[in-house]
Parts: structure tokens; sequence; C-alpha cells
């Protein structure tokens, strides 16, 4: 037997361990949060202005990346189930068919970026000072999102097989590519021109392409025997409807979910440069309060899943608790932490004395917003792990729009309180729909499947007990 077919086997005998998913995803993260910074830092030498921009631009592109998670969210999912259940093959399928379809949709996406900055900017309600700088970034990086969609979908497809550690190898190079072309275009090292926000954005297409290509590489040999380009053009409509099945829920929801934090965002972006570029920092500052516990959600999502496809629905069902417990323990001490040392921390971006006290401030009322995000995304994946993500996303687009964005339209822009009135509709937003969540999750306990399935292995465990009680 090949030796990928030996490792394929290997996956579908063995449920991956949290900690074995959980530490390349953290780890990619970690740097990805690490050098993010480092190019904020960098393009906050340009001006505050280009802060802004890229701010606003990368939430609108987040935005767009989400239509690709009707492709990508449901595909990972599914595999983790087939291999669960043993049906390689099929998991297989499913992770051909997810990367050709995001293809298709890319190009098409792509070309209408590439051609509408303007249209874009406008409504994204970017200062009239910004819009020239916003043209250029726009149109550059929108252009390439189909770099970007396909990376997506090429490592979510490998992760979900239970291999985390080769997406974080790519990340961890691509982002180190970028950081070092961000260096040579921003300063015009090493003989290169100074581009200012120009080369910043060709920096980020250049990189994302050259992880494609060892994106590919991984997945062509994820599967067992590799996979060959006839592949891509064969498709599977029953596997397809299951893809779309699971998949538009968690597309819609996290449509959702970046759409409102774009509008968040215009909403700042009305308050004027000052506060976008506060709200720029924040968002820097706050990936690294819970990016060890978003790195937790997907592993429990992939680990769930591959349960729940091998019919493991105690251990399934228990998962998703010690993953919530040590989540948001961990999510609270990284939030202390950027309090404790959080005015070295923003100083090292602005010296503008405004700025530095709002971040301050929105420091402490993420302490009350990170551990409602952690109880959100932990219960949240492990409910889209089973196919419960209809529940999840009409709970998250009613919350969303009634409280993240209408509380905050009501209390920062209609009261005035600006970003301490968005954070206030953000956190409320969080515990309502982990609170739901939560609830949704005790529930599953007691239908049918899950019942049974307790209800056997607590039997076994007594009829055990009584075993060894009868030979002592």
């Amino acid at each position: 037997m090949a030796k990928g077919n030996v490792q394929h086997e290997k996956l579908r005998q063995e449920t991956p361990a949290i900690w074995a998913l959980t530490w390349p995803i953290m780890v990619e993260m970690m740097l990805q949060f690490m050098l993010g910074t480092a190019d904020t830092l960098m393009v906050s030498r340009i001006s505050d202005d280009a802060v802004a921009v890229v701010g606003i631009a990368n939430q609108f592109f987040n935005a767009v990346v989400i239509l690709f998670t009707l492709i990508c969210g449901g595909a990972g999912i599914l595999i983790s189930q087939k291999l669960g259940s043993g049906r390689a093959a099929d998991a297989r399928k499913i992770g051909v068919m997810s990367v050709a379809l995001t293809a298709i949709i890319g190009i098409g996406v792509s070309v209408l970026l590439a051609t509408s900055s303007h249209t874009f900017a406008s409504i994204l309600q970017v200062p009239d000072d910004l819009k020239e700088m916003s043209y250029t970034y726009l149109s550059i990086v929108g252009g390439g999102i189909i770099l970007l969609a396909l990376n997506l979908s090429l490592s979510s497809a490998v992760r979900s097989t239970g291999d985390t550690r080769s997406p974080m190898y790519v990340s961890i190079g691509m982002n180190i590519l970028h950081i070092v072309l961000n260096y040579a275009f921003i300063f015009g090292a090493f003989g290169f021109p100074q581009w200012g926000l120009f080369g910043i954005a060709i920096s980020t297409v250049i990189s994302r392409f050259v992880a494609l290509l060892f994106q590919y590489w991984m997945f062509r040999n994820a599967f067992g025997t590799p996979i060959v380009l006839r592949e891509f053009v064969s498709f599977n409509r029953k596997l397809l409807k299951e893809i779309v099945k699971i998949g538009w829920p968690l597309s819609m929801n996290g449509a959702s979910w970046t759409i409102s934090q774009v509008v968040l965002f215009s909403m700042v972006a009305s308050m004027g440069q000052l506060p976008l570029a506060a709200r720029t920092y924040m968002n820097t500052m706050e990936s690294f309060a819970f990016l060890f516990g978003w790195s937790l959600a997907l592993a429990v999502q992939i680990q769930i899943a591959h349960l729940y496809g091998a019919n493991k629905l105690k251990e399934a069902y228990y998962s998703a608790y010690r993953v919530l417990g040590f989540g948001i323990l961990i999510v609270l001490a990284n939030t202390l932490l950027l309090i404790l040392f959080r005015s070295p921390i923003i100083t090292t971006f602005t010296d503008d004395e405004w700025i530095i006290e709002m971040v301050v401030a929105l420091l402490w009322l993420n302490l009350a917003l990170q551990p409602g995000k952690m109880l959100n995304m932990a219960l949240g994946q492990s409910l889209n792990a089973i196919g419960d993500g209809r529940y999840v996303m009409m709970t998250a687009l009613t919350s969303m729009w009634i409280i993240a964005v209408g509380l905050a339209f009501v209390l920062g822009i209609g009261l005035e309180w600006g970003l301490y009135g968005i954070y206030v509709g953000m956190i409320l937003d969080e515990y309502t729909r982990g609170i739901l969540c939560f609830f949704r999750w005790r529930k599953h306990r007691s239908k049918l499947a899950f019942a049974e399935a307790f209800r056997s292995e607590d039997a076994a465990l007594k009829k055990n007990e009584n075993a060894n009680g009868a030979a002592f």
C-alpha cells in the first residue's frame, strides 16, 4: 500500500485529538497575528490614513470571501464526517468539487472587484480624503481575491482530513514573504521602488499567489493517491447537494457577520478618520485576545464532525464543553495581558493622543466581549459540525442585525456614544447568540440519536461495573 493510502487509512480509523488539531491552527494564527501586527505597524509609517484605508478595505474583502464559505465550510464538515464514517472516496470527491467551484466563482468576483473600486468605495462611505488611496488598494487586492478564495478552499479541505500542520507551514511562509515584500515596497529596500500603499497591495497579491502553489501541492496529495486535473471537471450531484445543504447556512451566517462588520466599520468611518484609525488598531489587538479561542473552535468542529460521522455521539457532545471551558480561560487571560501592557503596545502604532486614549478605554470593554465571543464560537462551530447550521444561521441573522447593528446605530450614532455604543451592541450580540447556541446544544442530548448513544454507553459502563463487583 502506498504511503498516502496508509496515512489515509489511519485518518479513517482514528479521531484526531483536540490538541493535535488545535496547536498547528493556533501557531498559524499567532504568527499571522504577529505578522499582521508588523504589517499594520509598517502601514502606520505611511500614515494613519493609510491604516484606515487598509482596515476598511480588509473588512470589505472579508465580506466578499464569505461568499466562498458556502463551498469551503460545507465541504470541510462533510470531509470530516465522511472520513469518520470510512467513506474516503466521497471525501476526496467533495474536496475536489469544492476547489473547482471556488475557482469558477472566484474568477467572476475578482473581475467585478478589479473594475468597480470607485463604486465600492462609495458604498463603504470612505471619507473623501481617503478615496483616492482606497481606489488603488481595492482594485489590486480585489482583483486578486480569487487567490485568497482558493487558498481558503485548499487549506480547509486539507485541515478537514486532520492535517492541520501543512496549512500552518504554508501560511507562515506566505506571511513572512508578505512582510518582506511590504518592507521592500514601502521603504524602497533591496533596490525596489518606494511604492507606499500601492506596494502593499502588490505584496499581498504576490504572497497569496506563491502560497497558492504550495497549497495546491498539499491538497493534491491529501487524499491518498495524487489528485489529477481531470477530476476537477467531474461533479457528483448527490454530494454537491450535501455540500449545499450544510454549506448554505454557514455561508449566510458568515456573510451576515462579515457584512454587519462592514456596516459597523462604515458607521465608524462616518464618525471621522480618528475613530476609524482607532477601530482598525483595535482590530489588530483584539485578534490576539481571541485567536487561541478561534483555533479551538475550528479544531473542535473538525473533531466533532469526525466523531459524529463515526457515531461516537457522547464523546462529540462533551468535546464542545471541554473546549468552551478552556477557551474562556484563555481569552480572558489574553485580554488581561493586553490591558496590562496597553500603553507600550498602542504607542508602538501611533502617537496620536485621542487614538491612544480611545483604544485603552475600548480594551476594558473587550474584557466583557471576549468570553461571549468564545461561547458563541465554540458552540456555534459544534452545532455546524453535526449539521445544525441552520439554527445557528437563524439566530445569527436576527441577533446581528437587530442587536449588533441596530443597537450600535442607536447608541453610537443616534445617542452619539461613538465607539462605545458600537462596542455595547457587539457585546450584547455575542452573548445573545452564545446563550442561544448553548441551550440548543443541550437540547441535542435529549434527541433520539444522542439519547440512545448515551443510554447504550451508560449501560455498558454499568455492566462492566457490575461484572467487576461480582468478580471482587
